[in-house]
């Protein structure tokens, strides 16, 4: 597998010298120099261009510009440029349209307009990525393959005829029989027995409650018939160009596509990153597909291939990246194992959708612009830190995410309308609160690297997903698991005899009944010790056989019943979260959990994002304050991770950062932060 290396942290941004005349491609080209860029994505949306009539490419102005962007000392990331169709195509083979849900096929007019099944637009993508690789796969500026792009961001399923047979056909492959599939999908229910594989259709607008288990097979078909495009591409690429390195760019939580399969196709995982400049914490929205992204690939390190330097121009209010912020994110992915930072876009748009989507070189000219010169600043300064290339992130805390629970959890007619990613995001955020590396680690994947392992909400679980979690503990792991799982297994069939039904032994505990409770609505628990705290959303009936109580419900019919356990299973603990409580009592329940299982934690203030890496001899510790005020860090034997100079005390304004240098034999423990209010922010 080819390794993706430019010998320096990459910095660039996507580059669209199409929607540009010749006399900018040499000025950009200088512009890049200024700013430290050795990246660009190029191509990415360039069929119209490349490909002006069927089989009749022009490749003339992408020659050239390949050649000034080498001979400025830009490398590139070169697309196969089949992320937007050109309207010919759509025009030659209507059925290429995607169709929706509700039957309506979608018109030329915006990018992504394909259906994945369509063997048209299969054929002709490949054909284009062929001739790509056929004509730059040796020039000297290529570094990376991009291919596609974004897939599944706007249409990441189709409901057309073509979808439909290529659905069944899958089914078959997946099942065998009707008899496995009726099985499978539970079609006693509401009289659906197949009796003929033509019978079977995707999802569609129905009457009523579609059948859960189909649904979930579709989601599943779906990420796998689009994945199915990407490998036909990938396939031509490795053919021709052996030794360059594929990727595409992932978009982090993505609903559609299960990018725990799809990262097994890539040479380097990469991602695009938008989160809200307004919102409550941006860099825990950011820090929290970050992470992911690491942990896709088992730790590998990764590409930010695209940010914003500032607004966005696709929410209802497109606030801007305040001065400092766009830094700061960027040196927090580098912390969490990025291998170089880019953005959309290189210079910004004056035409199109995407418009008033900020870029390095703005509507405003450079020597006038505040985002210009953050982002020229970020690209020198990135030039005295490649030695954080050799860095690995590793953790001792995982959280266990899977899109197939996620897809399962999202069909209708559930107990009550329950939101994954809200949920998973306050337990990351208790977690980084603590100031603890966090994985995302598939259900079935090896546990036996972690202290200790979190279940926010893990719906599905396959009897294998179960065995694992069960030896984990057994060997002296600690689980800690929320509300809500472990209710069915992966046909979407509930495990019968009381919740979680196949890892009751484990907690020492099992569920009777759940009792949602409505929007708005609160209820108290009390705890061992005494403190009473809040609770909203969800409550269960739940029973603590061997299973230690922590704390008890204090109201309704369930007054005086668990609502959370900790229970002895071999070697290790099992916690038991059946309600969720506010963000205060659950980092109080995660740090005595992580305590006891050994993990090393830090009681950090408000905002400070700390992240230890280790280099082979030594670590590496990440200081990158987000909070609204000054704050005081006490690190014995550290040192400037640059000038080497001694620096055990760190002072932090509002996205200040500061890279240390501490022993192999650092632990969390040590440091201590303190707000310093006193400080002038």
């Amino acid at each position: 597998m080819p390794h993706f290396d430019l010998g320096a942290l990459a910095y660039g941004a996507d580059y669209n010298p199409e929607q540009w005349p010749r006399e900018v491609w040499r000025e950009d080209v200088r512009l890049m120099g200024e700013a430290g860029v050795n990246l660009v994505s190029l191509g990415i949306f360039s069929w119209a261009q490349l490909e002006p009539r069927e089989g009749a490419f022009e490749f003339g102005w992408l020659d050239e510009i390949m050649n000034l962007l080498h001979g400025g000392g830009v490398r590139v990331n070169l697309a196969t440029a089949t992320a937007s169709p050109p309207p010919w195509l759509s025009l030659a083979y209507p059925d290429s349209r995607p169709v929706t849900v509700d039957g309506v096929r979608l018109e030329v007019g915006a990018r992504q307009l394909y259906c994945p099944s369509d063997p048209h637009y299969r054929a002709l993508s490949v054909r284009l990525a062929r001739t790509v690789a056929e004509r730059y796969g040796t020039h000297p500026a290529l570094r990376l393959w991009h291919v596609n792009n974004e897939y599944g961001c706007h249409i990441d399923q189709c409901y057309c005829a073509q979808c439909a047979a290529r659905f069944r056909e899958w089914l078959r492959a997946r099942y065998g029989t009707l008899i496995e599939l009726n099985r499978a999908w539970g079609t006693a229910f509401w009289s659906q027995r197949y009796g003929d594989w033509a019978e079977v259709q995707p999802p569609r607008r129905a009457p009523s409650f579609p059948n859960p288990s189909q649904g979930l097979d579709w989601r599943r078909f779906s990420s796998d018939n689009i994945l199915e495009l990407h490998r036909a591409e990938v396939e031509v690429l490795r053919e021709v160009t052996p030794d360059i390195p594929v990727t595409t760019n992932f978009l982090g939580f993505l609903p559609g596509l299960d990018y725990f399969r799809w990262a097994q196709e890539e040479d380097v995982a990469a991602v695009d990153v938008y989160p809200d400049p307004a919102g409550a914490a941006p860099h825990l929205e950011a820090g929290m597909v970050f992470d992911l992204t690491r942990s896709l690939r088992g730790g590998q390190r990764w590409l930010l291939m695209e940010q914003a330097t500032s607004a966005v121009n696709w929410r209802e209010r497109n606030a801007p990246k305040r001065p400092g912020l766009m830094r700061a994110l960027s040196l927090q992915a580098l912390a969490r194992g990025a291998d170089g930072i880019q953005f959309f876009q290189w210079r910004q748009s004056v035409a199109g959708a995407e418009k008033y989507h900020s870029a390095l070189v703005g509507h405003v000219p450079p020597e006038r612009s505040r985002v210009w010169r953050e982002a020229r600043d970020l690209g020198q300064e990135l030039r005295g830190l490649d030695f954080l290339r050799g860095a690995r992130v590793k953790a001792d805390v995982a959280v266990m995410f899977d899109w197939h629970s996620w897809w399962a959890l999202s069909q209708a007619s559930q107990p009550a309308v329950t939101p994954l990613l809200p949920v998973v995001g306050a337990w990351y955020a208790a977690l980084r609160s603590l100031g603890v590396n966090v994985d995302f680690v598939h259900p079935e994947a090896d546990l036996s690297g972690y202290r200790a392992v979190t279940l926010p909400q893990q719906y599905l679980l396959t009897p294998d997903a179960a065995q694992g979690i069960r030896a984990f503990v057994e060997g002296g792991g600690t689980l800690v698991m929320g509300p809500y799982s472990g209710v069915v297994d992966g046909d979407d069939h509930v495990v019968p005899g009381g919740y979680p039904g196949l890892l009751q032994d484990v907690l020492g505990a099992w569920v009777e009944e759940w009792a949602p409770l409505q929007t708005g609505e609160e209820r108290e628990v009390r705890w061992a010790d005494g403190r009473v705290t809040p609770v909203t959303e969800w409550t269960e009936v739940l029973h603590a056989d061997s299973a230690e109580v922590l704390a008890t419900y204090e109201a309704d019919f369930i007054a005086g019943q668990p609502a959370v356990t900790r229970h002895a299973f071999g070697q290790g603990y099992a916690y038991y979260l059946s309600t969720r409580p506010d963000a205060a009592a659950l980092t109080d329940l995660l740090r005595g959990a992580l305590q006891g299982a050994g993990v090393a934690i830090a009681e950090l203030p408000d905002g400070l994002d700390v992240t230890l890496s280790d280099t082979g001899d030594g670590r590496l510790l990440h200081l990158i304050h987000f909070g609204p005020q000054a704050v005081t860090v006490q690190v014995p034997q550290a040192s400037d991770a640059r000038s080497g100079q001694p620096r055990a005390s760190v002072t932090l304004h509002p996205t200040d950062a500061a890279l240390l240098r501490v022993p192999v034999d650092f632990s969390l423990h040590e440091l201590t932060a303190r707000a310093a209010a006193s400080i002038p922010t």
